[in-house]
């Protein structure tokens, strides 16, 4: 007879989430965020507190920003570590709706936790409890079904002897990485049950690495073989596979050149000679347009999106061929590519096997060359009065970073701008852009720092976002969690302003001047920031800043830096056409002009 240890649904989580392992020997869980309310107070966190530090609690500010955190560390650490995180039934709950959603558009893992209702329905309806008028089973909980890869209701202690490794299958498998919902009934978090003590033993998760089916693998080869114009796309998949130096010794030998999406720029270092920088809307001239000229795009570990493809337009040779590597069967299938399901680092492992020696011919290395006598234009400090623009601060955060040095960003102008613009080490790049969620940001930073303490964080964010969500600032400061914040306050949206622009409207709502507010707010982002603890500094210039960001090494508390940009200029450079609808009837000709242009350009989008 197995013996058993007799625990609450709470306590066989915890106990149950600090043995489980990665291949390192590290805690897959490494820690749980929470910020408790009833629906976990009671429960798990008495749980929580009864385990300590094998089972690390955090408290944060939001219940969103907490999960953006813990989704950043997970993508920091290439998916090879993660964090859960808890929260309260009701709004607390919902606030972690759009982090979930985050975490699935990104392929990355995430716990989630939140409370639930009774499941013995005795104290109905309980509060901030959401009642469904003709489905009694349903809880506010069951809006994180399309957003979580795998939901579960805990609604009795012995099903988390199910639920809880099928969470860890999802979160550790490459194909259905993504978010995990435990709808934790809050009467069920303290009923004690019999729990089997080998449930106990440390698990160690292996990732596993998929090996290409061979007539899938046998067709690609072919199709490589009778290409003339090759070109790669390196999407995230890349560094979650760890397979960085594969792929660069791949395009090296083979003489392939490769481009980058927001989620594998920094896999191969922007120095490397084959390495032609950023594809598609926010992409570069040089890659752009050897995308544009190529007969066969392979992309590795990318799903194509909106944005790399420039709407599907940036692929444009007629006689083009698609190839696509991905773990997931979904994504290596789309838009008719030929898919290899596998790996990316087994699979260009086996293609390379098939290839042999064959290279293709060099390609004009002056493309290359002046695409960043360009970007140094747009970066260089200005030489004329006036508020400098964003791609200016880019290039002053440039000149001062180091190998260490990570940007990251999330949503706004400076996404587009960094993926153009921003020079990237290998690992040098964090950018939320699946979801592209106002208000990961500095969360985001807190995150990657936990995960990679020794890389020095520049987060970049607009004041829009600053607005947002910004109160893990404290929790970066009670936790000595040092970053830097280089804060640009256009006083606005300016990313989207100039989107209305671009489109024919009129500037209307998004910065302060267009809105209908009755004072123009002078907001001191500087005093708010000290408030919680950060050093914070305004830079009078861009000369300025350089020195700033310079000080802000060797700090121990987050370091804020907030520098006034002009809202009006874009990067300067580079760039391709997006698809943004365009209203086909208007009394402005500014829209009708737009209207014609983008009826030119969706004629060049190919869905095939």
């Amino acid at each position: 007879m197995s013996k058993t240890i007799r625990l609450t649904a709470a306590q066989a989580l915890v106990k149950w989430l600090s043995v489980q392992m990665n291949e390192d020997g590290a805690r897959f869980i490494e820690g749980v965020w929470a910020i408790f309310g009833h629906g976990n107070v009671a429960g798990l966190g008495e749980a929580l507190h009864g385990i300590g530090d094998a089972l690390p609690t955090w408290r944060g500010q939001n219940e969103q920003t907490m999960a953006h955190a813990a989704i950043a560390f997970a993508k920091a650490s290439k998916r090879r570590r993660a964090m859960a995180v808890t929260s309260s039934i009701g709004p607390g709950a919902t606030n972690m709706v759009t982090a979930a959603a985050l975490a699935h558009a990104n392929r990355l893992p995430v716990l989630l936790i939140p409370g639930d209702v009774f499941a013995n329905r005795a104290p109905d309806p309980v509060l901030q409890q959401i009642e469904d008028f003709d489905d009694g089973t349903v809880s506010v909980n069951d809006c994180f079904r399309p957003v979580s890869r795998y939901f579960d209701r805990i609604s009795r202690p012995e099903q988390l002897l199910s639920a809880l490794p099928r969470a860890l299958q999802t979160m550790t498998d490459p194909a259905k990485c993504g978010p995990v919902t435990l709808a934790f009934c809050q009467d069920v978090q303290a009923e004690a049950y019999d729990y089997p003590e080998s449930f106990f033993e440390p698990t160690i998760w292996r990732v596993r690495r998929p090996e290409p089916d061979k007539a899938e693998l046998d067709a690609v080869v072919a199709a490589l073989k009778a290409a003339e114009r090759p070109v790669i796309v390196a999407g995230g998949g890349v560094i979650y596979s760890s397979a960085e130096q594969t792929l660069l010794d791949f395009a090296k030998k083979h003489n392939i050149p490769l481009t980058e999406t927001q989620a594998g720029k920094g896999a191969v270092d922007w120095e490397e000679g084959v390495n032609l920088g950023s594809a598609g809307v926010t992409g570069g001239e040089a890659a752009n347009v050897a995308l544009a000229q190529a007969d066969l795009i392979l992309g590795v570990g990318t799903r194509f999106q909106d944005f790399t493809t420039g709407s599907w337009t940036v692929f444009a040779n007629p006689g083009r061929k698609l190839v696509s590597i991905n773990v997931t069967g979904y994504d290596a299938a789309k838009h008719g590519a030929l898919p290899l399901v596998a790996d990316a680092k087994v699979a260009l492992e086996r293609i390379e096997a098939m290839l042999g020696d064959k290279s293709w011919p060099e390609r004009d290395a002056d493309a290359r060359a002046a695409w960043y006598e360009t970007t140094d234009a747009v970066m260089a400090a200005p030489n004329r009065q006036g508020l400098p623009s964003d791609a200016q601060v880019i290039g002053a955060v440039q000149r001062q970073a180091t190998p260490d040095t990570v940007a990251m960003c999330a949503a706004g102008t400076m996404p587009g701008a960094l993926h153009t613009l921003w020079r990237s080490s290998q690992g040098g790049y964090h950018m939320e852009y699946g979801y592209s969620c106002m208000g990961y940001e500095i969360a985001g930073a807190m995150g990657i720092k936990l995960a990679r303490p020794e890389a020095e964080v520049v987060c970049f964010v607009g004041d829009g976002s600053y607005m947002m969500a910004n109160s893990e600032l404290a929790t970066a400061v009670m936790r000595r969690v040092p970053f830097t914040i280089v804060l640009t306050d256009n006083r606005g949206y300016g990313c989207i302003n100039r989107l209305q622009m671009a489109t024919g409207g009129a500037e209307f709502n998004n910065l302060y001047a267009s809105a209908n507010v009755e004072v123009q707010p002078d907001i001191n982002f500087v005093a708010h920031a000290a408030a919680m603890g950060a050093h914070a500094v305004k830079a009078a210039d861009i000369a300025d800043l350089e020195v700033k960001i310079g000080e802000a090494r060797g700090r121990d508390i987050p370091s804020v830096i907030v520098i006034d940009t002009d809202p009006y200029p874009g990067t300067g450079a580079g760039g391709h056409w997006w698809d943004v609808a365009v209203p086909e009837v208007s009394d402005r000709a500014e829209v009708r002009e737009a209207r014609a242009n983008y009826v030119k350009h969706t004629a060049l989008q190919r869905v095939d």
